[in-house]
This record gives structure tokens, C-alpha cells and sequence, in this order.
């Protein structure tokens, strides 16, 4: 019988010292192609296997404390190193419908998201912080743009860590104040053939 090689444990990314050359970047990874959360999920793994510290905030993604709708979580809360802040009102109807539309709740959830990722940007110990579905969420009346501006102000005055926001739409401020653009354009998707969500692959 083989014995099985030890991974070696990395040591954790040290951020740079005040003063030394900037190596923290914001990202944006948005369209209506499919990849964006897939994307901002494999880049968390990536940091964790790294020995960096990962936030996730998930906006417009609720969970109920019983159904869990979106796969990928059963595994982030299982790793060392990633903290989850999901936020938002199930959207998921009894008869598998999904609801669309702003509600009071859901606004109010969307703030909560705010400042959970304000409260992070301030005094969190990530090496990485990811808003998934932020640019959504402004998008279509959760949040306002200069929610989210506000929190790249917020960000510029101590780039502490790396960030990442996701979503549907982007406009030319936002564009121009961040360092990386991505865009996932939807070239073909087998929605338009009737194939529904499937669990293990959309959620």
C-alpha cells in the first residue's frame, strides 16, 4: 500500500504595507451571459487555496435558514477561510415559479447587504471581498448607483483587499473607476429551447 503524499499547507497572502506599491484591484464581472456567480465562486476557491481570507455577500440570493436554493453554499460554509453573508427574500414559489419584481423586503434586504459590505470594507480581515449580484440589485431598484459608488469611495480610501462586484448591468462611471472589466455575453443558452434551471449546474 502507497502512502499518500502530503499537500503542503501555504502560507497566507500578506498583504502589502502602507505606502508599498498597490497590488489590490477591483474587478467587475457582470452581463446576461451565464458564468457570473460560477466565476466569483472558482476565484474564491482560488484565494482560499492560496491562504487568503475570502467575504462573500450575496445580494438578491435569500435563504430561509431551511431551503437552500443555491448549491454552491452547501459547500462555501463547510471551508475554512470564507465567510457568507447571503441577503435577500425567497424568491422561489411553492409551485416552482420564481417571482420577479422589487417588494419592500427585498429592498430592505438589499440594505442590509450595503452594509454588510460597508461594515467589511471598514474593519473585515478579508484578503478578498466579493459582492455577487450588487450591480443587480441597482439594477433593477434594490439599490441606487451611488450605493454602489459609495462603496467604491469607501474602498479607495484603504484598499485593503481585493474586490469583486457581479451583475447584470454596468454603466460608464463604473466602468471607469474600476480596474477590470469582464463581460459574459450570452451567445446561444438552452433556456431559449425550454430547458428549465437545473439543480447542480444554474443553482
Amino acid at each position: 500500500m502507497t502512502k499518500r503524499k502530503r499537500t503542503p499547507s501555504r502560507p497566507r497572502v500578506i498583504p502589502p504595507a502602507h505606502g508599498e506599491e498597490r497590488v489590490h484591484q477591483a474587478h467587475v464581472y457582470y452581463g446576461y451571459g451565464k458564468g457570473k456567480t460560477t466565476c466569483c465562486v472558482g476565484l474564491a476557491i482560488r484565494a482560499v487555496g492560496a491562504g487568503m481570507k475570502v467575504a462573500l455577500v450575496q445580494f438578491d440570493k435569500g435563504y430561509d435558514g431551511e431551503t437552500e436554493h443555491y448549491s454552491e453554499r452547501h459547500v462555501l460554509r463547510r471551508i475554512d477561510g470564507v465567510e457568507l453573508h447571503p441577503t435577500g427574500c425567497e424568491r422561489m414559489m411553492p409551485d416552482g415559479t420564481f417571482r420577479f419584481g422589487a417588494e419592500p423586503g427585498d429592498i430592505e434586504e438589499a440594505r442590509r447587504g450595503l452594509e454588510s459590505a460597508r461594515l467589511l470594507l471598514r474593519k473585515g480581515a478579508q484578503d478578498l471581498l466579493i459582492l455577487d449580484e450588487i450591480l443587480a440589485a441597482s439594477a433593477y431598484g434594490m439599490l441606487r448607483r451611488q450605493d454602489v459608488t459609495g462603496l467604491l469611495d469607501l474602498y479607495d480610501e484603504n484598499r485593503r483587499c481585493e474586490l469583486v462586484l457581479s451583475g447584470h448591468k454596468v454603466w460608464d462611471a463604473l466602468v471607469e473607476r474600476v480596474d477590470l472589466v469582464t463581460e459574459m455575453r450570452k451567445v446561444k443558452h438552452y433556456y431559449a429551447s425550454g430547458v428549465p434551471a437545473r439543480e447542480g449546474i444554474e443553482f
